[in-house]
């Protein structure tokens, strides 16, 4: 077992943010771990992180602990630590260019307007690590600071519970069989 893969959720800290749309990168790394039976509560790397084994490789999981549009530097000194390329690494966040519901998962790319990306594609000065963006809508005349600050509706709600099972599958197999059979498989449904 010498392959590790690292998947960050973003979010931020603080229970006031807990169910907002802005969390879903946590709320797909809670459920991730639920389901691969790890705890995410070691500090370290300024994030909270657990680590399993997945088939033959080392899965580690993180939140940085950094509101999300400062989360780059938690990614790039986690991913300096265990030596990793940016193809061992995916990334989880929302996305408000998606319908709440859908998922898209890319190779790389660029941030797409996402002040977190922006931020970790600063600090790992590259475009090339996986994105697992979670739908969850356009904010209508909302600012968007304020709708993805906000929690969604009770059928936004069911949608997003959806998306964020969705999710934990598809980074299961990015992390099992890889970026393109997990973009084959998980893309295509939500067209």
């Amino acid at each position: 077992m010498d392959e590790i893969r690292l998947i960050a959720g973003l979010g931020n800290p603080g229970q006031e943010y807990d169910g907002t749309r802005h969390n879903i990168g946590f709320e797909v790394i809670d459920k991730l771990a639920d389901k691969c039976g790890v705890d995410v509560s070691k500090k370290n790397f300024g994030g909270i992180l657990g680590q399993t084994v997945l088939d033959d490789k080392k899965l580690i999981l993180l939140k940085p602990l950094k509101y999300m549009n400062n989360s780059g530097q938690v990614i790039a000194t986690a991913a300096g630590f265990y030596k990793l390329q940016p193809l061992q690494i995916l990334v989880i966040t929302d996305d408000m260019a998606l319908e709440p519901g859908m998922i898209r998962l890319r190779a790389s790319g660029s941030a797409g307007g996402h002040n977190g990306l922006t931020d970790i594609i600063e600090k790992l000065s590259t475009v090339d690590f996986a994105r697992l963006r979670v739908g969850i809508g356009e904010k209508g005349p909302a600012v968007a600071r304020d709708y993805v600050l906000n929690k969604p509706s009770k059928e936004q709600r069911t949608l997003l519970n959806d998306a964020v099972e969705q999710a934990v599958l598809a980074a299961i197999c990015w992390a099992q069989q890889g970026v393109d059979a997990a973009m084959t498989k998980f893309n295509r449904k939500n067209k």
